[in-house]
């Protein structure tokens, strides 16, 4: 059964402002231009849901997306931009500490990386964070595409030593634009619920 419905709830910068109800969560976090949106609108389905931005850096917000009336996935502000004002990075230590740290409904973070790059230290702070709050590591490497086939092994292995995950650690490949990873991500999202004894593999995409 496929996403029947897609839609933005709300935009939340203040805990007062998140849902109330009780839908499990599944986040999203990665530096600005690592593709979020674009990795958004394609496990949905749609183009335009998650908005990209010309300006790296530029949404600061928690971005919540009700996915058929049945759970959200949660996109959680870039972070990493050199232009960023030392007041607006604070401010967004202390948004992501908030959501992380009290938000029952988020069942895990899901962290994005650059395939073509090494981890920056902000990726590292980023995936000790989601670790230090006993969510899974797992890490999504996008933009597949942009790289040689012969290359892959290579620059995973740098991802992995990087961020030190561990072999069980789940390190996942993705392409956008060919789609080549979309299902695993899926499977991923399916597990997750079915561990926290939500079962929605019957609407969500295989």
């Amino acid at each position: 059964m496929k996403i029947k419905s897609a839609e933005i709830v709300i935009s939340a910068v203040k805990m007062e402002q998140y849902p109330e109800d009780e839908k499990p969560e599944i986040a999203f976090a990665g530096r600005s231009n690592v593709g979020k949106s674009s990795l958004i609108n394609l496990l949905v389905n749609r183009k335009k849901l998650a908005r990209t931005s010309s300006s790296p850096g530029k949404t600061q917000t928690i971005n919540f997306y009700d996915i058929n009336d049945q759970f959200r996935i949660v996109d959680l502000p870039g972070y990493g931009y050199a232009k960023v004002s030392k007041s607006s990075k604070e401010a967004w230590g202390k948004m992501m500490d908030m959501y992380l740290n009290n938000r029952k409904n988020l069942l895990d973070v899901i962290q994005l990386v650059d395939i073509r790059h090494a981890p920056t230290q902000q990726d590292r702070h980023m995936y000790s964070w989601i670790k230090h709050f006993g969510f899974n590591g797992i890490v999504i490497a996008t933009k597949l595409d942009k790289i040689n086939r012969g290359q892959r092994e290579k620059h995973l292995n740098i991802i992995r030593k990087e961020l030190q995950m561990t072999s069980e650690d789940i390190l996942l490949p993705v392409s956008v634009e060919t789609r080549e990873g979309k299902e695993e991500i899926w499977e991923l999202v399916n597990e997750i619920f079915k561990v926290n004894e939500f079962d929605f593999e019957e609407a969500l995409i295989k």
